[in-house]
């Protein structure tokens, strides 16, 4: 009787102490908010030039928030709109094309198939000039994008420039629904295929869909392809999990200061594939919600990962509604996986001295252990239990592509060729290389590569030391050297440009899903995949955890390169 009394005592003790620091933290915030009040007050009266409140306010919040994380953001009431299509809903009014600008003129960049720009036979390469009357010249992305987007039904009419030649085009909005499964079906060797680009609504379903055409095939494998998928809703990430796990199985646990933001999220329903082999692709783009479902399946032993270490992001966001119909998205928890790891890699309560947030020391990550006994670990992503070399773009690659001059060429391209057969095994020839190599004799691609960028930063401290003429002499040399290495990139890299060059050629022709069928050829994370499902004891050994599989992500085994 002592003991329980001992008990009710303490709890009630207990109960004081967070009453009493609940009312301290609510004291101080009305403090000051008061003070906050009083100062933006003063300053908008008596500033001796004229402010404007709004931006004043918004320059307020965005600094009270940069000292927290990059997940924790003000919406106000005129960015609603954008927020929803990247957080919440694949759908907008629209007309269904993309857009970039080149040297100041805006230019149709891609266009969505059977959606009203294609079906008004606007092509890629076609600049446009006017939306509705408004001058597209001096305008900026956003401003661009509320020109084209409106209320589905609305007309819109667009003057472009093809060829020369002055078009009128009046399209009429329809609700442009961005699927969260980009592309889904069989592949060679009966290999069931899902390409997942984002967890926003109903993508959830959109994969059980695509699951269920595809085990209409008994599929001898499945492989879900996560990769450049930076998340989304955390409950579609549990439904997912759930096709390929047996009921009541937990999944992820979110934990947050606040107790009520501590929730177990468990699968609900039988599943509909918990045998057939399994594959996850993740590589570094691959975040949040990407991350729950990976290490999920990963934990229980369900699916292999192949690809590279996943980005990190251990973090809950939830949206709170503000006056005025303006929004902010708060972190309110960390997740776990059923480990009981969180794969969290930045810690943005640790910042060095410029404000950026440091990764946690490997030392710091701890051991934790999935369902069958493999070892994986916190603090860094989740690592693949099959690791493959990511594909790394040179320089002369990157700046054609910056500068715009394979969208030149695919749009010549498309107009000289009318068809494309074969997309599945689309090459681009050596003839026609040849004549893109041609095309850039008077077009600039010059970039600064990093060993330039070093030989300058060396340099230049020689002359600070005054060492340069013992060493001018070399430095010359190798700048002559590197020059002339670069006279050859476009040889090279080859076969490198000729990949991406292909992707654009092929979206003229069979837009996205073409674009994705053809880079199937080359895509060494799905030959992977195809290999381990030709190799069943393979598979077996993995997930058992034979030898090396044992341990998954080592930090004390793993260079930063492959991180």
């Amino acid at each position: 009787m002592k003991k329980i009394k001992i008990s009710v005592l303490l709890i009630v003790a207990c109960s004081a102490l967070i009453t009493l620091a609940f009312k301290e933290d609510l004291f101080l915030v009305s403090k000051n908010l008061d003070i906050f009040a009083s100062l933006y007050k003063e300053i908008n009266i008596n500033y001796v030039e004229e402010t404007s409140p709004g931006d004043l306010m918004k320059t307020g919040i965005d600094a009270m928030l940069e000292g927290l994380d990059p997940y924790t953001e003000y919406i106000p009431e005129s960015e609603i709109e954008n927020y929803k299509l990247n957080y919440v809903s694949t759908q907008y009014g629209g007309i269904g094309a993309g857009t970039l600008f080149i040297e100041g003129k805006l230019f149709v960049n891609e266009v969505s198939e059977g959606n009203p720009a294609n079906k008004q036979d606007i092509k890629p390469g076609d600049q446009i000039v006017k939306i509705n009357g408004t001058d597209t010249q001096g305008k900026d992305r956003s401003q661009i994008s509320q020109l084209l987007r409106g209320p589905k039904g609305s007309p819109l009419n667009l003057v472009l420039i093809r060829e020369g030649a002055v078009l009128n085009k009046t399209l009429v909005r329809e609700e442009i629904k961005q699927p969260n499964v980009s592309y889904s079906g069989m592949l060679e060797d009966q290999i069931g295929y899902i390409k997942l680009d984002k967890f926003l609504e109903n993508s959830g379903q959109e994969v059980k869909d695509a699951l269920t055409n595809i085990n209409k095939s008994n599929p001898k494998g499945i492989i879900i392809d996560l990769r450049n998928n930076g998340g989304g809703i955390l409950q579609e990430a549990v439904k997912i999990v759930n096709l390929f796990v047996q009921k009541d199985i937990l999944v992820v646990v979110q934990k947050g200061r606040n107790p009520e933001k501590t929730i177990r999220y468990q699968t609900l329903s039988q599943p509909i594939s918990p045998q057939v082999p399994l594959v996850v692709l993740v590589n570094g783009s691959s975040a949040s919600a990407s991350e729950i479902v990976a290490g999920a399946l990963q934990d229980l032993d369900r699916a292999i990962v192949i690809g590279q270490r996943s980005y990190g992001k251990g973090l809950v966001q939830q949206t709170f509604n503000l006056p005025y119909n303006s929004l902010v998205k708060v972190t309110v928890a960390k997740y776990y996986t059923p480990s009981g790891r969180c794969i969290q890699a930045l810690d943005y309560a640790h910042k060095d001295e410029n404000g950026i947030a440091e990764k946690f020391a490997d030392t710091a990550m701890k051991a934790f252990g999935t369902k069958g006994g493999r070892t994986v670990y916190n603090g860094n992503g989740v690592y693949p239990d099959v690791f493959v070399e990511p594909v790394k773009y040179s320089p002369i690659t990157l700046s054609l592509a910056n500068k715009n001059l394979f969208f030149d060429y695919a749009n010549a391209y498309k107009k000289a060729n009318k068809d494309l057969p074969n997309v599945k095994t689309f090459q681009l020839s050596d003839v026609n290389y040849t004549a893109f190599v041609n095309s850039l004799a008077s077009k600039d691609y010059n970039y600064t590569s990093k060993t330039e960028r070093l030989l300058s930063d060396l340099r230049s401290e020689a002359e600070k030391e005054n060492k340069l003429a013992a060493v001018k002499t070399d430095l010359e040399e190798l700048k002559s050297k590197m020059l002339s290495a670069k006279k050859t990139d476009l040889i090279t890299h080859k076969a490198e440009i000729k990949r991406v060059l292909e992707t654009q050629i092929i979206s003229r022709y069979y837009f996205e899903k073409g674009k994705i069928e053809q880079s199937f050829q080359y895509d060494k994370e799905i030959a992977q995949a195809k290999s381990l499902f030709s190799n069943q004891s393979q598979i077996f050994a993995i997930l058992k955890g034979d030898g090396s599989f044992k341990v998954i992500g080592n930090p004390s085994k793993i260079s930063n390169s492959n991180n």
